[in-house]
């Protein structure tokens, strides 16, 4: 249906990349990207952006002529990068927390976010055939800001689907935010946990009490989300009571503990041999993408006309916009290098980070892009490819460096690492979201090179705004572990944990035992996927394990219940007269759920960064906390089960 829908629009010749798209995209990135620095420094999270954009885009557009569903589709291309460039924060922070940089230089910072992020483009623009098109990937955002596009789009003309599925998706939407908003008056619990022991060890059961998480869930099918209950099994309810044993203290305290410093990194070790077998497997489709996409761009060269639909960026310009922003990546890497400790190896060291920005960078790119199509890029474990990252270009400065001689060579050379690093993480987030898009445009027929660029120029818009408000954070607040930091610093925990991890891996510290192990369970999950392949069973991709084990058990509870529920509904959709139109129906519920959690994420973020108070919409106190579990298990499952309800209610009218 959305792809006919995108044939027709340009059968129509619609407008698509306007300068009212670009100026509009560019606003919302500006404003969203400074809410997700905050938000991300704050508690460690950032909103998915793209799917608010959307909404706000038909909003505006509605009201000037000639809007259509692709200049919408570019809008929530452009703004995209906001909630992307915003993990840049996951890494910069790193640098002031090791005394490196006393603010964020305008140049260097901007620099930093806008060559990582454009690469990122670029490296994922030769994937496009491989992972969007010739693939089977649910790509649970794209998917979903492609239907919240298409309804918006169709409401207007008044057929019975579409007007259905506008009620499912607003309703949902309403359901969702307004959880959201029982929980920010903290009169319902945003979370249900139980801590106990085991034997001298400890353990829980957590789950996050969030829609938008649920409603991924639905998104990515049974596969994955029993794949992420393996590895949610695996970490907390193995791991944990085994490395726990003979521990003190509180139960949830000891448990979260280890969780963090033990069970994270046995799950990065999956992660890590994960990623690498899922790169040795998709290495065929991504060279097939790339000789298609040559191939293509040698059509076009000789005038041969192809659909709009297949129009990536010429192949040369990403060669060539390659080979020139190494220049500019060169000079970056020299400025952080001319003057201190590290300025005898200069040349070493610039040639060894463009090589491993450029080879790194490619694999990252296809990793993520793969690991967005399988879980979503929200929920994608961004911050598991950092620490990667962050080891590898360690280990990189320890081959060719060795470990610095005194503090001073030592501070440089975890600098020099960290920069690297947010190179390809810009990279990393940039192809783990431009995928997304690319689905997102396939499915509403938009053009490929035009989303490319829109891209682009959201990383531009997003690199701008990124160190000045880094900077009023750093002056005002600061952040924990960086010195001179006050009582209200900003935790910023993943910039902490990397920068922790290059001191570790350049100081010989790091633990490697958990990495090492992980590794190991890796290549046993990898045999159980291949087996279960072979066998025609459901499969259970080694990377989703991965993810299940490197994420708290409070974010993939919830995805697992709803995967399952999404199985249960699709299963009642089948029984339908038209089980396809029943299906879409799910499909809106969930991105209802998506929505109205993103929507509110982002008026939360304002409000916060406007009073400066963490639970600026509290009504009550912790007094309150108990009820306030009861209150929000019971209204979350009871909002679950009405969303459904109406959900199949709204299908049967016309699914039978």
């Amino acid at each position: 249906m959305m792809a006919d829908t995108g044939a027709t629009a340009h059968s129509g010749g619609l407008r698509e990349l306007t300068l009212r798209a670009v100026v509009l995209g560019g606003i919302i990135t500006l404003a969203f990207t400074a809410a997700n620095v905050y938000l991300g420094l704050k508690v460690g999270l950032t909103f998915a952006t793209s799917i608010p954009a959307a909404v706000i885009s038909m909003a505006i557009l509605r009201l000037l002529p000639g809007g259509t569903i692709l200049e919408n589709n570019i809008v929530q291309t452009i703004a995209s990068a906001a909630g992307t460039l915003a993990a840049i924060i996951f890494v910069l922070p790193g640098l002031v927390m090791v005394g490196w940089w006393q603010g964020f230089p305008f140049v260097t910072t901007t620099a930093i976010t806008m060559l990582g992020g454009i690469l990122g483009v670029l490296f994922s623009v030769p994937l496009r055939r491989a992972l969007v098109v010739d693939t089977d990937l649910p790509y649970p955002e794209g998917r979903a800001a492609a239907e919240v596009l298409t309804v918006g789009a169709a409401s207007a003309e008044g057929a019975a689907e579409n007007a259905a599925g506008l009620r499912v998706l607003v309703w949902n939407s309403i359901v969702s935010a307004g959880f959201v908003l029982l929980t920010q008056m903290k009169l319902a619990a945003a979370e249900v946990a139980r801590w106990f022991r085991v034997g001298t060890g400890a353990t829980g059961i957590s789950g996050g009490l969030s829609f938008a998480l649920f409603g991924v869930g639905h998104l990515v099918g049974l596969s994955v989300g029993l794949a992420q209950l393996v590895g949610m099994v695996t970490g907390w309810w193995i791991l944990l009571p085994i490395l726990t044993q003979g521990g003190s203290g509180e139960p949830e305290a000891l448990a979260n503990d280890v969780f963090r410093a033990d069970v994270r990194f046995f799950g990065a070790g999956v992660i890590g041999l994960a990623a690498i077998w899922t790169l040795l497997k998709i290495a065929g489709p991504v060279l097939g993408g790339i000789r298609s996409a040559m191939a293509a761009s040698k059509a076009r060269g000789a005038g041969e006309e192809l659909a709009l639909q297949e129009r990536d960026m010429p192949i040369a310009w990403v060669l060539g916009g390659t080979i020139a922003l190494m220049l500019p990546i060169a000079w970056l890497l020299w400025s952080v290098i001319a003057g201190g400790p590290l300025a005898g190896s200069a040349a070493i060291l610039i040639v060894g980070a463009l090589l491993f920005v450029i080879v790194i960078g490619l694999m990252i790119a296809a990793v993520t892009g793969y690991m967005a199509g399988l879980i979503g890029a929200s929920n994608s474990p961004v911050s598991g490819i950092g620490i990667l990252a962050i080891v590898a270009s360690s280990l990189m400065l320890v081959g060719m460096f060795g470990r610095g001689g005194g503090d001073e060579e030592t501070q440089a050379l975890v600098a020099y690492a960290l920069i690297v690093t947010g190179l390809v993480f810009g990279i990393a987030t940039i192809s783990n979201d431009n995928l997304q898009d690319l689905k997102t445009g396939q499915l509403v027929g938009a053009t490929p090179w035009k989303q490319q660029l829109a891209l682009i120029i959201g990383v531009v818009f997003g690199s701008l705004i990124v160190p000045p408000v880094l900077n009023v954070l750093n002056t005002s607040m600061g952040f924990v572990g960086a010195p001179g930091a006050g009582p209200d610093a900003l935790a910023a925990p993943q910039a902490g944990l990397i920068s922790s991890l290059a001191k570790g891996v350049l100081g010989g510290d790091l633990n490697w035992t958990m990495l090492g192990w992980g590794a190991v369970a890796g290549a046993g999950f990898i045999a159980l996927d291949e087996i279960l392949g072979k066998a025609k069973k459901m499969r259970l991709p080694p990377l989703a394990i991965g993810i299940g084990i490197y994420l708290p058990m409070a974010v993939i509870l919830p995805v697992c219940i709803g995967a399952i529920a999404g199985w249960f509904y699709d299963r009642w959709s089948d029984r339908r007269g038209n089980p396809e139109f029943a299906r879409r129906m799910g499909v809106l519920a969930a991105t209802g759920m998506i929505v109205g959690e993103s929507l509110f994420g982002v008026v939360y973020a304002g409000i916060v960064a406007a009073t400066g108070d963490d639970a600026p919409l509290a009504l009550v106190g912790d007094g309150f906390a108990t009820p306030a579990i009861v209150v929000g298990a019971i209204a979350f499952a009871g909002f679950a089960w009405l969303s459904y309800a109406r959900t199949r209610r709204e299908a049967a009218k016309i699914a039978g």
